[in-house]
C-alpha cells in the first residue's frame, strides 16, 4: 500500500474507539446500569436519544458533504469534526453514576456521536483520492480492518489499564465510577493521537472540480444547490437510488444492533463491565478478521453480492442470538456474528465510492451517511417503543432484524456487479 493509502486507512484506527467504547461495549452499558433508574428504563432513554442524534445527522450530512465539495475544504471539516467529537467525549468524564446525570450524559454521547458520524462523510469522500478505482474495496476493506483493529486495542487498554485494577490506578474512586468515567478520557486522547496522518498526508481529493476554496458563504450556496441537483437527478441514476434505499434499512439495523447490543447483553445476561470489554475485544478480533478478508472477497464476488452474504448471515445468527437462553451460545453466536459486520459495511462504502461521479464524491457521501441515518431514529424509536410496550429487551432487539431484512430484499434488485 502506499503512504496516501495508509494515511487514510489509519483513521479507521483512530476514530473507531469512539463507536467501540462509547457507543457500544462501556459508555452504554455504564448510562443503562449504572446512570439511568433501571435497564429498561436505560435502553428506552438512549434509543430515544439515538434517535434524534439519527435525524440530525440524516439532515446536515448531505449539506456539509455538499458545502465540502463547492468550497473544497474536506480536509479542514475533517479537523473540525474530529476535534469536537474529542471534546464532547472528555465531558463524559463529569457524568456521575447518578439519575441526576442522566441528561448530561445522554447530552454528551448526543453531540460526539453527531461529530462523528459528519466526520465520517469528509473520511469516506477521501477514499478515491487515496487509491485506485481497482483498489477501492480492498483499501476500504484494510481501512474498516485497522477500525476493528485500533477498537480492539483500546478496549484492551481500557481492560487492562482502567477497568480491571482493583484498586484503580491514578486514585480513582472506584464506588464514583471513575474507572468507568476514565475509559471516556482515554478515548479522546486516542482519537487526538491516532488521527494525524489522514489530517496531514491526505490532500484534498484530486478528483474535485474545484482547485480554488470559495469563501463559506458561496460555498454553502453552492453546496445547497448541487445538494438540490443531486436529489432531483437521483431518478436518472436508478442503480445508486436503490442502493441508497436498501442501506437505509439495513444501516439501520447494523447501527441499532452496535448502539444496542452492550445493552442488552448486560441487561438479559447480566454481563458486568468486564464481561462486557471482554466481549467486545472478542467480537473486535473477528471482525477485522472478516473485514480484512472480505476486501479481496468483494475484488472476486464484486460489492453488491459480498453485502447481500453478509446481511444474511447477519440476520440467522443475529435471530439465534435473541432466542438462546444460554450465556455461552450467546457468546458464541456474538463472536460469529462479528465476521460479517466488516465486509457489510466495507462493501457499502466502496460501492459508494465506485458509483458516485468524482466532482460530487462528498455530496454523495452525504446523501450515504443520510441513507444510513434517515431512518437513523426509526430503528432506535421503534426499539424503544416495543421495549417498553413489552418489558423486553429481547421483543425489542427484534426490530433489528425486520430492518436486516427489507434491507437485504431492496438490494437484490441491483445488478450482479453494480459498481
Amino acid at each position: 500500500m502506499t503512504r496516501r493509502e495508509w494515511a487514510w486507512a489509519s483513521y479507521d484506527w483512530a476514530n473507531s474507539a469512539f463507536p467501540t467504547v462509547v457507543s457500544t461495549f462501556v459508555i452504554a452499558a455504564y448510562f443503562t446500569r449504572g446512570i439511568a433508574p433501571d435497564p429498561v428504563t436505560g435502553q428506552v432513554m438512549w434509543g430515544w436519544m439515538q434517535a434524534l442524534v439519527g435525524l440530525a445527522i440524516g439532515l446536515l450530512s448531505p449539506l456539509l458533504g455538499a458545502i465540502a465539495d463547492a468550497g473544497g475544504r474536506r480536509r479542514l471539516m475533517l479537523l473540525i469534526c474530529t476535534l469536537l467529537t474529542a471534546l464532547f467525549t472528555a465531558g463524559i468524564w463529569f457524568a456521575l453514576p447518578q439519575p441526576g446525570y442522566a441528561a448530561w450524559a445522554l447530552l454528551c454521547v448526543a453531540l460526539g456521536t453527531l461529530c462523528f458520524e459528519l466526520g465520517t462523510v469528509f473520511y469516506n469522500a477521501m477514499l478515491p483520492g487515496a487509491t485506485t478505482r481497482e483498489r477501492l474495496g480492498r483499501v476500504s476493506g484494510i481501512g474498516w480492518a485497522l477500525g476493528y483493529a485500533g477498537g480492539l486495542a483500546c478496549l484492551i487498554l481500557c481492560l487492562a489499564l482502567l477497568v480491571q485494577p482493583n484498586p484503580s490506578p491514578f486514585g480513582l474512586d472506584r464506588d464514583a465510577a471513575e474507572h468507568v468515567r476514565a475509559t471516556a478520557l482515554l478515548v479522546a486522547a486516542w482519537l487526538l493521537l491516532f488521527a494525524w496522518p489522514a489530517l496531514v498526508f491526505l490532500p484534498e481529493d484530486r478528483t474535485a472540480r474545484r482547485q480554488t476554496r470559495l469563501p463559506w458563504g458561496v460555498a454553502a450556496t453552492q453546496g445547497l444547490a448541487e445538494l438540490l441537483a443531486l436529489l432531483r437527478g437521483l431518478p436518472r441514476r436508478p442503480i445508486i437510488a436503490r442502493f441508497l434505499l436498501a442501506r437505509l434499512f439495513y444501516t439501520d439495523g447494523l447501527n441499532v444492533l452496535f448502539a444496542f447490543g452492550a445493552i442488552y447483553a448486560a441487561g438479559v445476561f447480566g454481563m458486568g463491565f468486564e464481561e462486557i470489554l471482554l466481549f467486545g475485544i472478542a467480537l473486535n478480533v473477528t471482525g477485522g478478521i472478516g473485514a480484512f478478508a472480505g476486501g479481496w472477497v468483494e475484488e472476486r464476488l464484486g460489492a453488491r453480492t459480498t453485502i447481500l452474504a453478509a446481511l444474511l448471515a447477519l440476520m440467522a445468527l443475529g435471530g439465534a442470538m435473541l432466542l438462546v437462553e444460554s450465556k455461552a451460545a450467546f457468546w458464541v453466536l456474538g463472536v460469529l456474528l462479528g465476521l460479517f459486520f466488516g465486509p457489510a459495511q466495507a462493501a457499502s462504502r466502496s460501492l459508494m465510492a465506485q458509483l458516485a461521479p468524482p466532482a460530487e464524491i462528498a455530496a454523495y457521501f452525504g446523501l450515504f451517511a443520510l441513507s444510513g441515518r434517515a431512518t437513523g431514529f426509526i430503528g432506535p424509536a421503534a426499539l424503544a417503543l416495543v421495549t417498553d410496550v413489552t418489558n423486553s429487551q429481547r421483543a425489542g432487539m427484534a426490530v433489528v432484524l425486520a430492518l436486516l431484512g427489507v434491507g437485504a430484499i431492496i438490494l437484490m434488485s441491483l445488478p450482479r456487479r453494480a459498481g
